[in-house]
């Protein structure tokens, strides 16, 4: 394959949460673009000696750094615990220091897989997990966002990205989680109407079935050989806490697709038409013409929809209940 094209060089950007996953795939292909990516997270090889943030997680942000400078652009890692306003606050005044601004965010922090109850109702699990998902997921989102806008204003293009999971308003399974999952995708939307005249586009992303380092140990393979899951047997069948049927597993997507999805709206001119709304990975693809690592497109949509029914989208007329708001019609020079 080609190597990707310098797109994004001298961007600064800022992954939060880059330290696996989704994060990971977007800071590397951040790198790729060219890009100057702070990794930031709490998972640190300066702290070894602790406890895991992520007991059983072998990965840092100094890994993802060292990948994103691999991939082409320049990988800094920074040890931020993103739900505390001090910790976030030092950091952005570090990047205004170096850079005196910043032209992508990413807002990734979750860290909720390990005390996601699914299929519970919400009277029966853990409380402290469940307000600890929104204090990880959503509140650190707000406050990297507060802190780091002001570095974006007056930028060519800034973007902020906030990755949730699905392009739709459906249920997710789990009280907790579902809030985590909306709310970011309203998040994104709030922050577009604030910023409209800003110059900056926010902008919610899904991946699909993603193939994070847990997903592939728990099938037990790796991105070299992840397709020799679909020789297992009951390959349509779900267990009873995950979605993780192989046939479903076959149509995954390594996490570069997304971060693929991140290069593609960051580079696209007209990138503030899409502002405020929530995009799938697999849909950007069809959109921009790039590709996963190993060159195709996985289209978890059609194939969800057609295995197991359809489910409406976050479309245009759905939108179209958002916009214009009473308040923005009562208040219209508020923003």
């Amino acid at each position: 394959m080609a190597k990707p094209k310098k797109v994004l060089q001298d961007k600064i950007a800022l992954v939060a949460g880059a330290t696996r996953g989704a994060g990971r795939g977007i800071a590397i292909a951040l790198g790729e673009a060219g890009a100057t990516v702070y990794c930031t997270g709490r998972s640190s090889r300066k702290r070894t000696q602790e406890r895991r943030p992520t007991p059983g997680r072998s990965e840092t942000i100094e890994e993802t750094a060292e990948l994103v400078t691999a991939a082409g652009g320049r990988g800094i890692a920074v040890r931020v615990d993103h739900t505390q306003p001090a910790e976030v606050k030092k950091l952005v005044a570090l990047i205004k220091r170096r850079h005196k601004g910043l032209d992508i965010l990413v807002n990734d922090i979750w860290g909720g897989d390990a005390i996601t109850e699914w299929g519970k109702p919400f009277w029966t699990v853990n409380l402290e997990n469940g307000l600890g998902m929104l204090q990880q997921a959503v509140h650190s989102h707000i406050i990297t966002s507060h802190y780091a806008v002001p570095l974006m204003l007056g930028r060519d293009r800034g973007i902020i990205f906030e990755i949730t999971d699905g392009d739709a308003f459906y249920y997710r399974g789990n009280l907790f989680y579902d809030l985590v999952k909306i709310s970011v995708i309203r998040l994104a939307f709030a922050m577009a109407r604030e910023l409209r005249k800003r110059g900056i586009t926010s902008v919610a992303l899904t991946p699909g079935f993603l193939r994070s380092e847990s997903v592939l140990e728990h099938f037990g393979v790796t991105e070299a050989n992840w397709r020799d899951v679909a020789k297992a047997q009951n390959k349509d069948q779900n267990s009873g806490s995950q979605n993780d049927a192989p046939n479903d597993f076959m149509v995954s997507e390594s996490p570069r697709y997304i971060g693929r999805a991140v290069v593609a709206l960051a580079s696209d001119p007209k990138v503030r038409t899409k502002s405020g709304r929530v995009f799938s990975s697999w849909a950007l693809a069809r959109e921009y013409g790039f590709t996963d690592l190993d060159g195709i497109q996985p289209h978890w949509g059609n194939y969800a929809r057609k295995k197991y029914g359809k489910y409406k989208i976050c479309d245009e007329r759905f939108y179209s209940y958002w916009v214009p708001g009473l308040v923005e019609l009562i208040f219209p020079d508020w923003f």
